[in-house]
């Protein structure tokens, strides 16, 4: 029988794969919780991008004296940097790479040929078949969905995906890994959407209905949400998560329940994508960063 990293105490090394704002956020996360981390992305532009990302979080918590320099120090150094592949061995590799499952399954069958059987693979997947990313991976068992939210190393939410095949001990290691993280962890079987951006999508839907149809303005819309108690408005939201994931979500929902109407993509949204206004990363979304 394997014997997954299955006890907490057994996850040491962790790998993020993907430096993107996700995959970066999630690697400080670990860091912080003293575990030692890889952080690898085949391209070296966004690693330097995510070694400075990290470096600015890092010096806005002693700022704020949320850690001191011994702390600072000491997490930076819990980071190892990496665009080889060959470099991914841990206990836990969490894949944070681009929505689409040819190219996740890939990753994980390198990653699962490279470590040892009792590496856990989990995806950070948003909306993606755990079921259908497990079947193609040796020893299934290991392979579940870990989706942290944005800002990770903020967000306290962690949605832990069983798949049909996925170990209960497996399901048991993260959980406590997230609990380590001092973070949430919410269990759920695998479904499209899982809880969150299934029970989400229409909060960013209809605010872009009203907009399309001048019921009101993009700005408003996300007043009203914010004064309401929301921390941010969905629009602004977008901007952060980023345009393309964001309708990427979508398009799977839609997908996933036979093209229903609820969860058609907007029109709004989707020529923001074609025009490459994606959000803050691009400098540019519902609203302007440029200026």
């Amino acid at each position: 029988m394997v014997n997954y990293a299955v006890f907490w105490g057994m996850i040491k090394k962790v790998c993020v794969i993907g430096a993107g704002t996700m995959g970066s956020g999630i690697a400080l996360s670990a860091a912080q919780a003293a575990f030692e981390v890889t952080l690898c992305d085949i391209n070296p532009a966004v690693l330097e991008t995510a070694k400075v990302g990290i470096e600015k979080n890092l010096v806005y918590l002693l700022t704020k004296e949320k850690i001191d320099a011994a702390q600072k120090a000491a997490i930076w150094q819990r980071i190892n940097f990496s665009f080889a592949i060959e470099d991914c061995k841990a206990d836990l590799i969490i894949e944070a790479i681009v929505e689409r499952l040819d190219i996740k399954t890939d990753l994980l069958r390198q990653l699962a040929n490279i470590n040892t059987t009792e590496t856990i693979l989990a995806s950070n997947t948003s909306s993606l078949s755990i079921n259908a990313l497990q079947e193609n991976i040796p020893l299934p068992g290991r392979v579940a969905g870990l989706h942290f939210f944005n800002p990770a190393n903020i967000m306290k939410l962690v949605e832990v995906v069983k798949g049909t095949l996925t170990d209960d001990r497996t399901i048991k290691a993260l959980m406590d890994f997230c609990t380590q993280l001092n973070k949430t962890p919410v269990l759920c079987k695998d479904a499209p959407g899982f809880i969150v951006n299934r029970v989400a999508r229409h909060f960013y839907l209809e605010a872009m209905d009203i907009v399309a149809n001048q019921q009101s303005s993009v700005e408003d819309v996300d007043a009203a949400i914010e004064a309401a108690g929301f921390k941010m408005g969905p629009f602004k939201l977008m901007d952060l998560i980023g345009m393309d994931v964001n309708l990427a979500v979508s398009t799977s929902l839609y997908e996933a329940f036979n093209k229903v109407e609820r969860f058609k993509p907007a029109t709004l949204q989707i020529e923001k994508v074609a025009k490459n206004e994606l959000g803050r990363k691009t400098g540019k979304g519902f609203y302007n960063y440029n200026v």
